[in-house]
């Protein structure tokens, strides 16, 4: 491991410490508690609600575009390399944790869509700007503004250099080289770099140009996109898995049970090497906010976009995107790489161990096998990346205001990353999506429980008018 590499290993392990992870659980598990398993209790209401739009209310996007804007920057790598890398690193028990975290995280999510469009505004140029650091300035008051600051600074640099681009780019370029030119045998030399395989740089290139031509759109555009490729791409996804797992249905229950083992396992061995239930809980919780995105506060600045006039609402539909997300979508990956035994695969990391899943769980020659994932890779990254820049731009509005060349300078920043982020090893670019995420979640967590009291006097206020839900 190379100097840069340790040093961000170093700060990844810093911020995704115990305190880190106990603030985010806690808060999931506060407010369940504090609502009453809500989340739970609501979520029939909230998938029927996830697709019906409200009518006239105000805002920049539909309710459900909203939805899939906030869904299309969280079914990414997530849920393909994520899932296998948190896995193979800290064992199966880390899909355990991932689900837990999730379970917690919707009343997370929930009330980051309340707050959301509780404290949006208007800004200059007629769009509605809205999430984490309007409701710490706004909700917790302007003292708090720095507070407010810290979580765009750390979006913007995510969106720029994270989860936005170098994580997503990678695994849609090692997808891509492992399918079209698994043996490097077409390689073309950079300047500074050295060699590489023309399907990378040929990736890297098509993937800049095409987020630039949708991001010039704006919201209503990457909206738009999202609402024709985030359903059918989950759906399809769903189905692939859903018929691994049934060709593999008597492995199955073995292990459902060694998952569950392997979560408390003082010493559970993990792909070669000695875990522990800690590197477990750290490696799927981490894992889990990368892929659902519950207490990051991301998702929120997609909520405030939705036209409604009802912030409970809103926040209803947020919370069926972690349930999508990791309770259905992560939990299928994660099973398809335990029942094939992938993840004990020496030599393989990212994309590869769910590569080598469906190649040996599908009843499929292994390139078609090969073939899906890559498909599947390609669509769930290519909609986060163009999400995350919403995201990022959003956050340098609220730094420096309604400024269109500030902003066109920076959407040439987000693909130039693109750029970049195929010659970064899989590792280090996790870590620094890690790093940024954290730096995201401390301000995030810090408002929704300064706030978790308009959070529940909102929701009481909601259902006691609409006595019919009840």
């Amino acid at each position: 491991m190379d100097k840069f590499s340790e040093i961000i290993k170093m700060i990844d392990d810093f911020v995704w410490g115990v305190p880190l992870m106990v603030l985010i659980l806690a808060g999931g598990l506060f407010l369940t508690v504090r609502m009453r398993f809500f989340q739970m209790r609501r979520l029939p209401l909230a998938l029927k609600w996830m697709v019906k739009n409200e009518e006239g209310a105000e805002g920049d996007i539909s309710s459900f575009g909203a939805l899939c804007l906030a869904l299309s920057a969280t079914i990414g790598t997530g849920n393909i390399v994520g899932v296998a890398t948190a896995i193979t690193t800290g064992g199966p028990g880390a899909l355990f944790w991932m689900i837990v975290a999730a379970l917690f995280g919707m009343a997370t999510k929930y009330a980051e869509g309340v707050l959301a469009v509780k404290y949006r505004v208007k800004v200059k140029d007629g769009s509605v700007l809205g999430g984490p650091f309007y409701y710490i300035e706004r909700g917790m008051g302007v003292r708090w503004k720095w507070l407010g600051k810290v979580f765009a600074v750390s979006g913007l640099l995510g969106g720029a250099f994270g989860i936005g681009t170098f994580t997503q780019i990678n695994g849609i370029s090692t997808a891509v080289k492992g399918f079209f030119d698994p043996d490097t045998a077409y390689t073309v030399t950079l300047p500074f770099l050295g060699k590489y395989s023309i399907a990378v740089v040929l990736t890297s290139v098509i993937v800049a140009v095409l987020t630039g031509i949708i991001l010039i759109g704006g919201v209503k555009r990457i909206a738009s996109v999202s609402e024709k490729i985030v359903p059918f791409m989950a759906i399809a996804y769903v189905a692939i898995t859903f018929v691994l797992v049934v060709c593999n249905i008597t492995k199955v229950p073995a292990a459902l049970v060694y998952i569950v083992e392997a979560a408390f396992d003082p010493m559970a061995v993990t792909g070669g090497v000695v875990g522990s239930m800690l590197v477990a809980m750290q490696k799927g919780v981490a894992r889990g906010i990368f892929s659902n995105e519950a207490g990051l506060g991301s998702a929120p600045i997609a909520a405030a976009a939705a036209q409604t006039n009802e912030p409970v609402r809103q926040g209803l539909v947020s919370m069926t995107g972690t349930f999508i997300d990791t309770i259905v979508l992560c939990t299928m990956t994660g099973l398809a790489v335990v029942v094939t035994d992938a993840w004990k695969q020496t030599g393989l990391e990212g994309v590869d161990v769910t590569i080598y899943a469906f190649q040996h769980g599908l009843p499929t020659p292994a390139p078609v096998s090969s073939f899906l994932v890559m498909i599947s890779l390609v669509a769930f990254a290519f909609t986060t990346i163009i999400s995350w820049n919403y995201y990022a731009e959003r956050c340098l509005t609220y730094l420096v205001g309604v400024r269109p060349k500030v902003t066109l300078a920076f959407k040439f920043v987000c693909v130039a990353a693109i750029f970049i982020g195929p010659y970064m090893t899989v590792s280090t670019v996790w870590m620094i999506a890690d790093i940024f995420n954290g730096m995201m979640a401390v301000p995030n967590m810090i408002a929704i429980f300064a706030l978790n009291g308009v959070v529940v006097a909102e929701t009481a206020s909601f259902f006691k008018l609409k006595k019919h839900l009840n």
